[in-house]
Order: structure tokens, then C-alpha cells, then sequence
């Protein structure tokens, strides 16, 4: 890793981010910091600007307004230093169907200074034993790794990751982890997009949730997930549901929201909640027709901020 003119910089900032198609506004004057050694997440549904943001960041996109630094530089005076310090892990990557696994490194390998050799580089994300297999014959979740190879290529300081486990498996998805958590222990930074919570919770020290390209909440996931006023969530729907004000005052519940025909409770503790609940819905003249609890999570987060879920269309 190269010096940086100014080693105290953050990874990371942008100043009145500013990106628009036409009439549409993707980014409305965002403000973002990454410090250098953390996975910070910029979490969101489809349409909320993730992509749009980190592709000005990445420099694939010109900006409308504001100000970015990488590593203390910028885009319109340092483009060449910056680019060997970044690895871009695009949301789609096109690789040729018939070069292998290995040619393919070895070239993006090729485009920068310094970097790790190719069998290291193969190795790191788990390809070794498909080093010699076309691209064609790859699964999803290889080409995945396959690309995440090429993005590490230059031995980046700063790894930029768009949704990269948009449609693999389970397994996929954790080996991808894996190869995440090992780049940040070796002292890396990663800015990552996703929209499934359990990702960001995983992987992020700190999050930025996006709605309408503006960042409505930040910090990190256990944060956000307090500011909920509870630790768990009871979600019903019935036949007579009573009105917010009365749900409000059963107790331990501390947030009431509403999604579809679903009512969710933000609770401290369910056991003090449910017996109480299912009294008012019966004294009511309803019935109970569906019943789940969960942990709260970042999409409680989310829902209670928007009234929409992270995983809405």
C-alpha cells in the first residue's frame, strides 16, 4: 500500500453529494465519511441511490454537485494514483465465456503497479481447483469470487462492493463473507451496498440507510437497532385490530407500526406483552390470525423510518 499525501484522511468523504438523471434526483446532497480499516454498509431498497452514490465515489459517474475525496485526493486532480488504490466489484460483472478463471486474473493483474501474484490471488478467494475453468462453466456464486479477485488485483486500500450477493446461495453468500472479513483483518476498507439487513449486520462497523437518495439514519447497526426503544418485535395481523393508542399502553411495547395488514409491536420483552395483547384483540370481538416474534433487525429500523420494508420494490 503507497503513502497517501495526507495519511489522516479518512478512506472516504463526500460533501453535498449531489447526482441527478433529467428531472429525476438518484443522490440529494448526501454527506458521507468511511474511516480507513472499516466496512461501512449503505443499505437501502432497489431505487434508493446505492449504486448511483458509490459509482460517483468510484469515479464511473460524474457528480451534478458536492465534493469527494478518496484517500485524501481527488477525482479531478489525482485520478490516476486513486485508481490504483481502489478495487470495483460492480453490481454486474461481464467476464469473456471462454478464458479461465486464471487467464482472466492474470490480465486484471496486469493493469496495475503492485499487486498479489495470480495463484495468490486465485487462492484468496477460493478458486484455486477452478484456476483452469472457463468462465462459462463457473456457478454464480465463483463468478462472484471470480470477480472480487480481479477487484483485489492491485492490492487495494479501499474495496468498493455493489451488491454482491444479490441472487446466490446461502453458501455462496458466506464464502463471499469470508473473503470480506479476511481482506478487513489484513487492514483493507470496504464501502459495501446491499439490501439485505442480515448482510449489513454481519459485516458493517458502521451503516447508512438510504431512502430517496438521502441518508435517513446512521451508525452502527446495534445503534440504530436501540433506537428502536426494544430489542424484539411482535408482528400480528387479526380480524379486529385495536386502534395504535391502546396498543401503545399494553406493556414493554415502546413503538407501534403499521405495514399492509400487518400491526409490528417494538417490545422490551414479549412474554410481558402477548397475554395482555391477545386479551384486547378477543375483548374486541377479533381473532388472531397470524402471529410471528423476531430479534429487531435494521429493516425494523427502516420500516418504522418509512413505512415501507428494505426489501419493497
Amino acid at each position: 500500500m503507497t503513502a497517501d499525501p495526507d495519511t489522516t484522511a479518512p478512506a472516504i468523504r463526500c460533501r453535498a453529494l449531489h447526482r441527478r438523471f433529467g428531472e429525476t434526483v438518484a443522490v440529494r446532497s448526501l454527506d458521507l465519511e468511511v474511516r480507513r480499516g472499516e466496512c461501512f454498509g449503505l443499505l437501502g431498497p432497489n431505487g434508493a441511490g446505492k449504486t448511483t452514490t458509490i459509482e460517483v465515489l468510484e469515479g464511473l459517474q460524474p457528480a451534478d454537485g458536492g465534493e469527494v475525496e478518496i484517500l485524501g485526493m481527488r477525482w479531478d486532480r489525482d485520478e490516476g494514483a486513486i485508481r490504483q488504490r481502489l478495487g470495483v466489484q460492480l453490481q454486474e460483472s461481464e467476464f469473456p465465456d471462454r478464458m479461465t478463471a486464471g487467464e482472466i486474473v492474470r490480465m486484471f493483474r496486469s493493469f496495475y503497479r503492485q499487486g498479489p501474484s495470480t495463484e495468490e490471488l486465485i487462492d484468496f478467494v477460493q478458486l484455486a481447483e477452478k484456476a483452469g475453468t472457463q468462465v462459462r462453466h463457473l456457478s454464480g456464486g465463483q463468478r462472484q469470487r471470480l470477480s472480487v479477485a480481479c477487484a483485489l488485483a492491485g492490492s487495494p486500500d479501499i474495496l468498493f462492493l455493489d451488491e454482491p450477493t444479490t441472487g446466490l446461495d446461502p453458501q455462496s453468500r458466506r464464502q463471499l463473507w469470508d473473503i470480506c472479513e479476511a481482506f478487513l483483518a489484513r487492514g483493507g476498507t470496504i464501502l459495501l451496498t446491499t439490501h439485505f439487513m442480515d448482510e449489513a449486520e454481519k459485516l458493517s462497523d458502521r451503516v447508512a440507510i438510504l431512502d430517496r437518495g438521502q441518508i435517513i439514519a446512521q451508525g452502527t447497526p446495534a445503534e440504530l437497532i436501540r433506537s428502536l426503544g426494544g430489542a424484539h418485535v411482535i408482528e400480528f395481523a387479526a380480524t379486529v385490530v385495536p386502534d395504535d393508542e391502546r396498543l401503545a399502553q399494553l406493556p414493554s411495547v415502546t413503538r407501534v407500526t403499521r405495514r399492509g395488514e400487518s400491526t409490528l409491536l417494538t417490545v422490551e420483552e414479549p412474554h410481558r406483552s402477548l397475554p395482555p395483547l391477545l386479551e384486547m384483540i378477543g375483548a374486541a370481538g377479533g381473532e388472531l390470525t397470524a402471529l410471528t416474534t423476531h430479534r429487531a433487525t435494521l429493516d425494523d429500523v427502516f420500516l418504522s423510518m418509512t413505512g415501507r420494508a428494505l426489501r419493497d420494490e
